[in-house]
């Protein structure tokens, strides 16, 4: 039997998958088959447009049903530190550092692919960028592969 994929979440992120499961089940679930019921009173399902939307609605809600609880069973918690920031760049922390390529600095929260979130600067474990970041220390200068194209950056801080 092969391994399940595993999911890196922040505690606030699995609360969040929490959340939007219960949602799907409870309102969602209900809108879908509330709306198949409705279509139906319509007459010839053959050629009933609001049904086969109704059923495609359906479909996607216990799809997402399906995949958020595949995450939720797999889900492997970031456990935060009290006030002690890392030795070393692991997944849940934040990193500061400098762009050599445009001289900019950046600051990133390293999340599970289910949180990344590029316009709140988290960026997926398993992305090029934080692939590089992982297991370094503050100081560290890395060069980071992106599609071909490298580039060097500085480590100014973890936390």
């Amino acid at each position: 039997m092969a391994k399940s994929k595993e999911y890196v979440l922040t505690k606030e992120g699995y609360d969040n998958l929490v959340k939007k499961l219960d949602h799907l089940i409870n309102v969602e679930r209900k809108e879908a088959s509330e709306k198949i019921k409705q279509a139906r009173e319509f007459g010839d399902l053959s050629e009933n447009a609001e049904y086969d939307a109704a059923k495609d609605y359906q479909a996607h809600v216990e799809s997402e049903i399906i995949t958020i609880q595949a995450q939720l069973d797999n889900a492997v918690i970031i456990e935060e530190k009290d006030g002690e920031a890392p030795a070393t760049v692991v997944a849940g922390c934040k990193v500061r550092f400098r762009d050599f390529s445009d001289g900019e600095y950046y600051e990133y929260t390293i999340v599970g692919t289910t949180e990344a979130n590029i316009l709140e600067n988290k960026i997926s474990n398993e992305s090029p960028l934080a692939q590089a970041l992982l297991g370094q220390k503050k100081g560290a200068d890395v060069m980071v592969d992106m599609d071909g194209e490298k580039f060097r950056i500085k480590i100014l801080n973890i936390s």
